[in-house]
């Protein structure tokens, strides 16, 4: 009869996490132990296996065929753990739990902060790793289980995931009080791209949809500065270097500390929904399920 290799849910967990992170040291920074302990408890992992789990390499770290195979047993088996600790929690003095909710730069900055405000007062016991991600990524990631709950963008296609609706906000465009648009009430974006533009990094979800948008009008943007923040956007604006296009919502927010003007920009896709994506609602643990019920309470 054949030994059954030997390794535990710490192994699982690091190997877990430098895959998905595509780094031993960004692995073994989410699985709190130093580079030197997470780079052998794989090594140790491989030889208990007797395979190669990744390819290691000047370009980088990626999986072997192998690695694949047991990345997608290790999460199914890190899911049936959590289930586990779900269903046994009711048995327990206590609940606790961790959630991993992965957002868009809007839900983050104007939504999320007063919800989990909310939760935390009912649900001491729970902590939640919340990271701003481009929506796409973020349904990617609730699908392979990545991140248990997602609040994304709703024109992104949501393939494998279930999707609940959230709220709608209408993106604006953001000018100094004395700008030529300063007394325009609505425009369509294309009649503002003659005008320079204070822009987001690279990494922005908002960008990548604008941009997506000008190309469809086969239009370019005269990009003047990039900033980090729609904060620093709108003070730029302020100081009348260009215009900017951010979420209605933030708009109003940083109006109370900042001085600019808005305007409604009448194209279809300036009003955006928000959706709320999970793997299986079925399949989540119990404090998740209210965590989602929050924010869709929130709308």
């Amino acid at each position: 009869m054949s030994s059954v290799p030997r390794f535990d849910l710490t192994d699982i967990r690091v190997f877990t996490s430098v895959a998905e992170e595509e780094s031993f040291t960004r692995g073994a920074e989410r699985a709190f132990l130093s580079l030197s302990a997470a780079s052998l408890r794989v090594k140790n992992l491989e030889e208990v296996l007797g395979a190669q789990l990744f390819y290691r390499g000047t370009r980088g770290l990626s999986l072997t065929p192998a690695g694949e195979a047991f990345l997608e047993c290790a999460r199914n088996v890190l899911h049936g753990v959590e289930r586990l600790q779900d269903i046994m929690q009711p048995f327990s003095q206590g609940v606790s739990g961790h959630v991993r909710l992965f957002a868009n730069a809007t839900a983050i900055s104007e939504i999320l902060p007063g919800v989990l405000a909310r939760f935390f007062r009912t649900h001491a016991g729970i902590t939640v790793d919340l990271q701003e991600r481009l929506s796409a990524e973020i349904v990617r990631a609730v699908h392979e289980r990545i991140a248990d709950i997602g609040v994304i963008s709703g024109h992104v296609v949501a393939e494998g995931v279930e999707t609940l609706p959230y709220r709608k906000d209408r993106l604006v465009l953001a000018v100094a009080e004395d700008h030529p648009l300063a007394d325009v009430p609505f425009m369509y974006f294309a009649d503002a791209l003659e005008h320079d533009f204070i822009g987001l990094d690279t990494h922005s979800a908002t960008v990548a949809f604008l941009q997506h948008e000008v190309a469809q009008m086969r239009c370019s943007l005269r990009q003047r500065v990039q900033v980090c923040s729609f904060d620093a956007m709108c003070r730029m604006v302020e100081a009348g270097v260009g215009v900017g296009v951010l979420p209605e919502m933030v708009a109003k927010r940083l109006a109370k500390a900042t001085r600019f003007k808005t305007v409604q920009l009448m194209d279809d896709w300036a009003m955006r929904e928000l959706r709320i994506c999970v793997r299986r609602q079925s399949e989540m643990p119990v404090f998740a399920r209210e965590l989602v019920d929050f924010i869709l309470q929130s709308g």
